[in-house]
């Protein structure tokens, strides 16, 4: 056979594990309720808990102005959990979630306008910032507070190359003005300290290891 014309296998074989992750196993008998909208911590719980329900309710997102910058994202996870206080029944657990991006000792919430857009990415141009998810466990009529911190060092970013991503990525639901799983986590990151699906909004290495302790 031409050794420059060697046939390339199209197929790939899926294997399906009938086995369940310790985690799982010990969630059998528990209800476990996401309280978020994003689509992108649905998708991350998904990873470590197979079977789980999505809830939401409108709760103002409002923070005492002279809390510590790296105490808002669990304080705001831990009144998210405290709105499901008198929904949860024994067999429940409740998680609950809130990320922000922190920059020269400010918090860059989710741009409201295509400049505002502009202006956070031009900022983090070149810098290193750090995010912040906390994460709330209600159980057992408890809550359990956690905050995982990464911080994300940016390349210098080129005008055209900020320009292109907010015009094709939207970024307008999404705290800093990125996605790391995006286009700009693609090309823009220069180097990251910390759990990555932190910075997509669920510190999942923590965040099992968290609810293994509530169970044991």
């Amino acid at each position: 056979m031409d050794k420059d014309h060697i046939p390339i296998c199209k197929s790939l074989v899926i294997c399906k594990f009938t086995t369940v992750n310790p985690l799982q196993n010990k969630l059998k008998n528990i209800h476990i309720k996401l309280a978020s909208k994003s689509p992108r911590r649905h998708e991350l719980l998904g990873y470590i808990i197979k079977d789980f329900k999505i809830v939401t309710k409108e709760i103002k997102e409002n923070y005492p102005p002279n809390l510590s910058i790296n105490k808002i994202a669990p304080f705001l996870a831990e009144l998210k959990a405290t709105a499901y206080m008198e929904d949860c029944l024994k067999n429940e657990m409740y998680i609950t979630a809130d990320t922000i991006v922190c920059f020269d000792n400010q918090v860059l919430g989710k741009p409201k306008s295509h400049k505002e857009a502009v202006d956070m990415l031009d900022r983090l141009s070149g810098n290193t910032h750090t995010v912040y998810t906390g994460v709330g466990i209600l159980y057992q009529n408890k809550i359990h507070r956690f905050c995982d911190a990464t911080k994300v060092t940016f390349y210098p970013l080129k005008k055209d190359e900020i320009e292109h991503y907010i015009n094709t990525n939207k970024p307008f639901d999404k705290a800093g003005s990125y996605g790391i799983q995006e286009w700009m986590g693609y090309v823009g990151i220069k180097k990251m300290e910390g759990d990555f699906f932190n910075v997509m909004g669920l510190p999942l290495h923590r965040l099992y290891r968290e609810i293994e302790k509530l169970l044991d």
